[in-house]
C-alpha cells in the first residue's frame, strides 16, 4: 500500500512537470510554499511575495537566482543525501520559473493558483515551556557591517530537564542572520559579558571570547540554532535532549550589514518532554576538532596562496544512531565531505556542502537515523582557499592561517548529533520530511493514513498529507473519548507527506483513535495497542 501511493506520487510528479509552467497559477505552488517562509511582511526577506503582482514585481530577479542556486539559500548537496525541512528547488522546479518568467509572467486564472500557506504569528512549535528572551533590546549599527553578538540567558531551572525542542524565535528578522545556541554550565559567558559594559559581547568564535584558543571551550552542548527559512526540529518520540539545572544558555547572534540603526529583541522557546511520553535515551554529540588523532593527514594550518583539504577521522566508540550533522568553517572554506565508512567496508552518505557559504551555515536533521556500527569510521574532508582568488580572503595578501575564533582566523568544527543505537532505528522515519510540493494526490485535500503496524506494540508508524502548510495537532484518543495523550500540539507543517514515528509503549492494551486536527482538517485513523 505504502509502495503503491509514493509510486502514484512521484508518477504525478513526473506528469505534471513534463510541462512548462505558462501561467502563475502553476508557479504559485513553488513560489508560495519554498519562498514564502523568508518572503512576507516581518521575515528575512527584503520583498514580500505574498501574491501574484508581488511575485511579477521581481519575477526577473527570481528567475536569475534560482537558476543560480543562490535562493533558497540551502547548502547541502540533495543528491549525496536529504535531510528534514529541506528548502532547495529541484531542477524542474527551476525550470517552470524560468519558462513562466520567459512566457512573460502572465497571471492566469486567480482562482487557481496555490492556497497561501497558513504561518503562525508566534512559535511554530506551539505552546513552549519555557521561554527566555534578551534583557533587553540591542541595538544593531547601521553601518554596513556584520556584526557577531554573545548574549547570556540564565534559565533559572532548579532540576535537570529533557528538551524535546529548541526554537530560536528573532526579534528583528530583517537583521537576525542567523543564530547558534549553547548550554554553559559554567558560567563562562556570563563572565564574560561582565567584562563589557554593555549588554551582550562581541564575538566570532565561541562564547569564551576571541582571544581563547583552547579548542576544548567550543565542545559545549549545543541546540538547535536559526537560520532563515528554517524550521525547529522536534527530536523523535522516546529520545531528548538535557539541559542542566543552573544551566545559562548561550546564544550567538550574527547580524547582517545594515544601512540604519535597527533594534533586535529575541528570544528563545524551549520545549520539555511531558509525562505522557518516556524518555528512553539521551541525544550527545561528538565534535570532531583538529585535535591530536583526528586529522590523518597535516596539522591544521594553511599556507599563503595554498588551497588544501583536511581529512579528519572518527571512529565510533559503540553503536550509535546519528540524528543531525553541522559542519562549521569560517572565510576560508570551500567545502565539506562527510562520509561513514561501515566496518564491512560499505558507505553512508552524511553530507556534502560542495560550495561553503558562511553566511548560510546551519545544522542538519537526517530523515532517517544513520545507523553507526562500533567500528565505524566518520570520513570529514574540508577544504579550504588561502589563495588571492579566494574574494572572500580576509587578508590581502593572504597570511599564513590556523586555528583559531577570530575573524581572520579558520576553523575545522563538525558537531554530530547522535544516540545510541536500538534494534529497529534502520526502520524509523523522522517527522517533518515533506515531498516536493508538486509531489500530491492533485484530488486529496488532506489525509491521514492507515497506521502500521496495527496491532501495534510499542511505536507505530504514521503519515499524513497537507494540501497547504499550515499548523496541526495529533491525538491519541481511547475508545471512551479520552484525550491520553497530544503527540504534536498546533505545529506548523508545510505542504506535502510526512512521516513519523509514535511511541505506544506507554499505552494500556485496547483500541485508540488517532486524530489529525488542523483549519478546515480533521481526520481519523484507529489502531489497536496489544502487548
Amino acid at each position: 500500500m505504502k509502495n503503491f501511493r509514493l509510486l502514484f506520487i512521484c508518477s504525478f510528479s513526473l506528469i505534471a512537470f513534463g510541462m512548462s509552467a505558462q501561467t502563475f497559477e502553476e508557479v504559485s505552488e513553488i513560489i508560495y510554499n519554498k519562498c514564502g517562509v523568508c518572503h512576507r511582511d516581518g521575515e528575512i526577506g527584503p520583498m514580500a511575495f505574498t501574491n501574484y503582482e508581488e511575485v511579477k514585481s521581481w519575477s526577473a530577479t527570481i528567475k536569475r537566482v534560482t537558476e543560480e542556486r543562490y535562493m533558497p539559500p540551502w547548502q547541502p548537496d540533495p543528491s549525496y543525501s536529504r535531510f528534514q525541512g529541506e528548502s532547495f528547488l529541484t531542477d524542474d522546479e527551476i525550470k517552470m520559473i524560468g519558462d513562466w518568467v520567459d512566457n512573460g509572467s502572465p497571471q492566469g486564472n486567480p482562482a487557481r493558483e496555490a492556497e497561501y500557506p497558513e504561518f503562525p504569528e508566534g512559535s511554530a512549535l506551539g505552546e513552549p515551556d519555557l521561554v527566555l528572551s534578551m534583557a533587553q533590546a540591542h541595538v544593531h549599527k547601521g553601518n554596513n557591517e556584520d556584526e557577531y553578538r554573545w548574549f547570556v540567558l540564565p534559565t533559572g531551572l532548579t532540576e535537570d530537564k529533557v528538551v524535546k525542542a529548541v526554537e530560536f524565535r528573532a526579534g528583528n528578522r530583517q537583521i537576525v542572520h542567523h543564530a547558534l545556541v549553547f548550554e554553559d554550565t559554567n558560567g563562562i559567558a556570563r563572565a564574560q559579558d561582565a567584562l563589557t559594559p554593555e549588554y551582550g559581547y562581541e564575538g566570532f568564535g565561541s562564547f569564551a571570547g576571541d582571544d581563547s584558543d583552547n579548542i576544548e571551550l567550543l565542545m559545549a552542548k549545543q541546540f538547535q540554532g536559526y537560520a532563515p527559512g528554517s524550521q525547529a526540529t522536534i527530536y523523535p518520540d522516546g529520545i531528548g535532549q538535557i539541559l542542566k539545572a543552573g544551566a545559562d544558555i548561550a546564544v550567538q547572534l550574527h547580524y547582517a550589514p545594515w544601512a540604519k540603526d535597527e533594534s533586535d529583541l529575541s528570544t528563545v522557546n524551549i520545549f520539555f518532554a511531558d509525562d505522557t511520553e518516556e524518555i528512553e535515551r539521551s541525544l550527545q554529540s561528538h565534535i570532531m576538532v583538529p585535535l591530536p588523532g583526528v586529522l590523518v593527514n597535516r596539522q591544521f594550518f594553511i599556507l599563503p596562496e595554498e588551497e588544501f583539504e583536511f581529512h579528519g577521522i572518527w571512529e565510533v566508540p559503540r553503536d550509535l544512531s546519528l540524528v543531525a550533522i553541522a559542519p562549521h568553517m569560517h572565510l576560508l572554506g570551500k567545502n565539506w565531505t562527510v562520509y561513514l565508512e561501515n566496518p564491512d567496508g560499505t558507505i553512508e552518505n552524511l553530507i556534502r556542502i560542495p560550495e561553503w557559504d558562511f553566511n548560510w551555515q546551519g545544522s542538519y536533521f537526517f530523515n532517517e537515523y544513520k545507523v553507526a556500527p562500533a567500528g565505524s569510521k566518520v570520513h570529514a574532508f574540508a577544504t579550504y582557499d588561502n589563495t588571492s582568488d579566494n574574494p572572500n580572503n580576509p587578508n590581502n595578501p593572504p597570511q599564513f592561517m590556523s586555528w583559531g575564533e577570530r575573524t581572520e582566523d579558520e576553523m575545522y568544527y563538525l558537531p554530530i548529533l547522535f544516540t545510541d543505537y536500538k534494534e529497529g532505528d534502520e526502520l524509523i522515519s523522522f517527522g517533518n520530511s515533506t515531498t516536493a510540493v508538486a509531489e500530491l494526490d492533485p484530488e486529496s485535500k488532506g489525509q491521514l493514513f492507515p497506521v502500521s503496524p496495527n496491532p501495534v506494540n510499542d511505536k507505530l508508524f504514521l503519515e499524513f498529507q497537507l494540501d497547504k502548510g499550515l499548523p496541526i495537532s495529533i491525538q491519541i484518543i481511547d475508545q471512551q473519548g479520552r484525550l491520553v495523550r497530544v503527540v504534536r500540539d498546533n505545529v506548523f507543517h508545510q505542504k506535502g507527506l510526512h512521516a513519523l514515528n509514535v511511541q505506544t509503549n506507554t499505552l494500556d492494551n485496547g483500541a485508540y483513535y488517532i486524530r489529525l486536527i488542523g483549519n478546515d482538517v480533521f481526520h481519523t485513523t484507529s489502531f489497536v495497542k496489544v502487548d
